[in-house]
């Protein structure tokens, strides 16, 4: 048993060796050493100014995109319920999604431009 630990250990560390050794692509890239690769400079200034908009829209896109996930089950719970309270929860749900997208549309959240 101990054999074969010490053996598939073996294996491992010479695919991995052998992996890095015939890559062809370096990481000597600056940007692509860095922890961070979206666009920011960690490297830099922490005070450089920050597009407020850019952040509302990309936190608006994930709530709807969490309220689908939550939206998707409702199919598939539909024929173990009452289709009263299924049809309550599901408009009721909804009208709460479609109220906050009218919201974020009438303070004119989701224009990119100015």
């Amino acid at each position: 048993m101990l054999f074969i630990s010490i053996l598939t250990f073996i294996i491992t560390l010479v695919i991995l060796l052998l992996a890095s050794l015939i890559a062809k692509t370096t990481m000597f890239d600056r940007e692509k050493m860095s922890p961070y690769e979206c666009g920011f400079d960690p490297k830099g200034s922490a005070r450089l100014p920050f597009s407020l908009r850019f952040f509302v829209i990309a936190l608006i896109f994930l709530i709807f995109d969490v309220e689908i996930a939550l939206l998707l089950p409702i199919s598939m719970i539909m024929n173990l319920t009452h289709i009263f309270s299924w049809l309550t929860t599901t408009s009721f749900f909804l009208f709460i999604l479609l109220l906050g997208l009218y919201y974020e549309w009438y303070k004119s959240a989701l224009d990119w431009s100015e």
